[in-house]
């Protein structure tokens, strides 16, 4: 199955997009990456751009869990 997204990350519900930044700021924070929203994302190391989007992800994919077993809305 061919993708038309070229490799890059597009954001497939438009709407969700100031949900997912605030989640962003959130689990860098909880990190220890102060400031994440205003800093050179190129400043920081690929460790520490990896462990947001890598945390990122694991919310995200529990999320889904919970709902698709009935477990409630998001949270």
């Amino acid at each position: 199955m061919a993708s038309n997204n070229s490799g890059s990350n597009n954001i497939v519900v438009p709407e969700a997009k100031q949900a997912l930044n605030q989640m962003k700021a959130e689990i860098a924070n909880e990190l220890g990456l102060t400031n994440y929203e205003q800093v050179d994302k190129g400043n920081l190391t690929a460790r520490q751009n990896g462990y947001v989007g890598g945390y990122m992800t694991k919310r995200l994919v529990e999320m889904a869990q919970r709902q698709m077993s009935g477990g409630g809305q998001f949270k």
